[in-house]
């Protein structure tokens, strides 16, 4: 997995690995990969380097630093490059005379460039782009742009971007990735992420990017000795007269699994006659995890089928209505020893952790983090790009999905698809994630014949999970 870091952790990395290098050593690595980032970009999309006409857009951070240098090296090989500075009085001098000894220009406005690179602001910039930057940005905003690190307007370790800001078509940040980069508006802003490693002596990462052979190595496979019971078994506490289809989905996507499904619902006039391998059970039935939630209702019936499933001893994922039911009850979840986990999207979120939705809009990580450590439970926040995070801080944030899955019934399935990893025993941070990542490939599966359904996302999650183990 990929690690992601703050501007502090990146900040005291640098710091001790300039204290064993000499002076620069850093920025010369970071501006040797930004430059052949763009010499690769510069040859696929015009065919040459020598004549190509590059702008560097520079503010005073070490950002710009970089792109002085990047440019500089691409000056050398023939390209016209000329800087834009932000601030004459504060950039970084020997850059710039690195820029101007290759033959670069400074101050001369190209009003067609093949490219242009970003180095407006540094990984510690707050807030959108004001003033020049802002009107550099958006002089060049429709030109094929790379960023350096993060894209200027985006604050690092959140994604969050309050105003102006640059949309790159490529980032190519340093050492590691950062929040801003895979989170929030960040994720957008940042086109494709290339990640450059410069030597950064890197602490263990609390923040983590799954890759597919990493869930690969999660999803359960039986082994010669196993049964339907040892592989797990899972209950499924989902739908109602009002909502069966929530019922068929949840299950449909338990049995992906592995191992044998016991459907405990009000709906299983629904579920029978589509599954006849499920068996019809009891809330107090003999599972290893349980699913309780999509369509259920909010009724005196939906709240004994939720109390007798969060009393058992055995991981719970809560869903949809449960969580509405929870977060009215919350002793339910305070009693409870064995693992939970709670997939709420942020209107559920509001209701279950109402003092961490004050960061929805700003910091959806550290809401995520707040609410899992306030709730001691791995919380599940959906989104463009979902966030598992678990009671100690660590957290995933899944990069695999398409806006498609947001229609009605795709929390279903996900629900359905990761009560049955915990069922198999997975730790439940990693079974919110393997489930996430799975569930996001079979939406862009789903997706790849047009405005795909819930029922194509189910039917996907098979070759989905074909696809990921072969990785």
């Amino acid at each position: 997995m990929k690690g992601v870091y703050s501007v502090a952790q990146v900040r005291a990395a640098e710091d001790a690995a300039s204290a064993t290098s000499p002076d620069g050593v850093l920025m010369q690595r970071a501006a040797t990969a930004l430059a052949s980032e763009c010499v690769r970009l510069l040859r696929a999309r015009t065919g040459r380097v020598y004549g190509a006409d590059v702008v560097v857009l520079i503010g005073s951070g070490n950002n710009g630093g970089d792109a002085l240098y990047a440019g500089a090296a691409l000056a050398r090989r023939g390209a016209r490059v000329a800087a834009l500075l932000v601030d004459d009085g504060r950039v970084h001098g020997a850059g710039l005379a690195a820029l101007r000894a290759a033959g670069g220009r400074v101050g001369a406005q190209t009003p067609a460039p093949d490219l242009v690179i970003d180095g407006l602001l540094g990984i510690g910039g707050r807030g959108g782009l004001t003033g020049r930057a802002a009107e550099l940005a958006e002089t060049y905003a429709d030109v094929f742009t790379v960023a350096v690190d993060v894209p200027s307007g985006v604050e690092t370790d959140t994604g969050y971007a309050p105003g102006a800001a640059v949309q790159a078509d490529v980032t190519v940040t340093f050492g590691c990735l950062k929040p801003g980069v895979v989170l929030g508006a960040g994720a957008e802003l940042a086109g494709s992420v290339l990640l450059a490693d410069i030597g950064l002596p890197l602490p263990t990462a609390e923040c983590f990017v799954p890759e597919a052979h990493d869930i690969a190595a999660l999803l359960p496979e039986p082994m010669a000795a196993d049964d339907k019971y040892s592989r797990g078994v899972t209950g499924v506490a989902a739908g109602s007269a009002a909502y069966p289809g929530a019922a068929v989905l949840a299950t449909g996507a338990a049995l992906h699994g592995g191992g044998m499904v016991r459907y405990a619902g009000h709906a299983a006039g629904g579920v029978g006659p589509r599954y006849p391998e499920v068996v019809v059970s009891e809330p107090d039935a003999r599972v290893q995890a349980w699913v309780v939630g999509p369509g259920i209702g909010l009724d005196a019936d939906a709240v004994a089928l939720l109390v007798a499933v969060l009393d058992s001893d055995v991981p719970v994922l809560v869903d949809a209505d449960a969580i509405t039911l929870l977060a009215e009850r919350p002793e339910l979840l305070a009693r409870r020893s064995a693992p939970t986990v709670l997939t709420p999207h942020d209107r559920e979120f509001a209701r279950i952790a109402p003092e961490a939705a004050t960061l929805l809009a700003t910091n959806r990580l550290g809401a995520a983090r707040a609410a899992a450590a306030a709730l001691d439970a791995v919380v599940l926040l959906k989104g463009s790009a979902t966030i598992v995070a678990d009671p100690g801080g660590t957290a995933y944030v899944n990069p695999t999905g398409t806006p498609w899955l947001a229609t009605a019934g795709s929390g279903d399935v996900l629900a359905g698809y990761i009560g049955s990893l915990l069922a198999s025993g997975l730790p439940a941070p990693l079974a919110a994630a393997a489930g996430a990542y799975v569930h996001g490939v079979a939406g862009q599966l789903a997706a790849a014949d047009g405005p795909p359904t819930s029922a194509d996302v189910l039917a996907a999650l098979r070759p989905a999970i074909h696809s990921v183990a072969l990785a």
